[in-house]
């Protein structure tokens, strides 16, 4: 029979896995080994570590990093479903960012995930009336990375922005699940509407670099829209879009354009 006072061991392959990749690093290179250790090696819980980095980057004169370190955690255990997107988010930037070798990496080197997890407890905040704290949390993801997303916009699980310069997210913008999108991107208005007014991104679609979606529309799910590409009305899923202002040029090409990552044009049938 068991022992009922016997402490339960959770099982997390992929905390255990980005721990090994952090004694690695460390092994590999040790004058970065106190940086990995505070960040990750210091902590129990992939939560943990989250909530030491976004502190330790978003923290400042203003709002020390033990406060902002708080509200993080306060949000983790509050909303789980926090921990399960960072977790998603982490798995579809190993998967699709060929530059990504190492679930490791996204946790210490790349703002695009990092500005992410800022964003998702910044809504977390907007949607439980902390409005004030969740600006503060979206002025220092912008300051800091150069990534401006509204605390009110609605994200999904599994996303990838790579890069993230100059990334801009609307508050009334909805962005599906395991969607991806590269550096220079805008989800925005047209004019000065006040109510819903920002593009509803469907699941699983590509925006390529520099692509700005404008206004209430729908772009629907496995959708690609092209580098550079202005997009000012609805585009039907599973459709590939191009140009200034966007029109369709022929289908997706695939079942997940945001997996398969493939921005030529040409590589399917137009």
């Amino acid at each position: 029979m068991a022992n009922p006072h016997s402490k339960i061991t959770a099982v997390d392959p992929v905390w255990d896995q980005i721990k090994r990749d952090a004694e690695k690093a460390v092994r590999d290179e040790p004058l970065i080994g106190g940086f990995v250790h505070a960040t990750i090696l210091h902590h129990e819980t992939l939560e943990k570590a989250l909530s030491y980095r976004i502190a330790a980057k978003l923290s400042s004169n203003e709002m020390s990093m033990m406060v902002v370190r708080e509200i993080v955690d306060q949000a983790y255990a509050a909303d789980p479903g926090l921990v399960e997107a960072a977790r998603a988010d982490l798995v579809a930037v190993f998967e699709r960012d060929p530059a990504c070798h190492r679930l490791l990496q996204p946790i210490l080197y790349f703002k695009g995930y990092q500005a992410v997890q800022a964003y998702r407890v910044g809504h977390y905040l907007w949607a439980n009336g902390q409005r004030d704290l969740a600006y503060f949390f979206q002025m220092r993801v912008s300051e800091i990375f150069g990534v401006d997303i509204h605390p009110g916009a609605v994200i999904g699980k599994g996303i990838m922005i790579d890069h993230a310069h100059s990334i801009v997210i609307g508050e009334t913008a909805v962005v599906g699940d395991n969607v991806s999108m590269l550096h220079s991107v805008t989800l925005g208005g047209t004019g000065k509407e006040e109510e819903d007014r920002h593009p509803k991104i469907g699941d699983g679609v590509l925006i390529g670099a520099g692509a700005k979606v404008l206004g209430n529309i729908k772009v629907g799910h496995c959708s690609r829209i092209a580098a550079g590409s202005v997009v000012l009305e609805e585009v039907p899923a599973c459709k590939t879009v191009a140009g200034i202002p966007a029109r369709i040029v022929g289908e997706a090409g695939c079942a997940q354009p945001s997996v398969s990552m493939n921005q030529i044009l040409g590589s399917w049938g137009e």
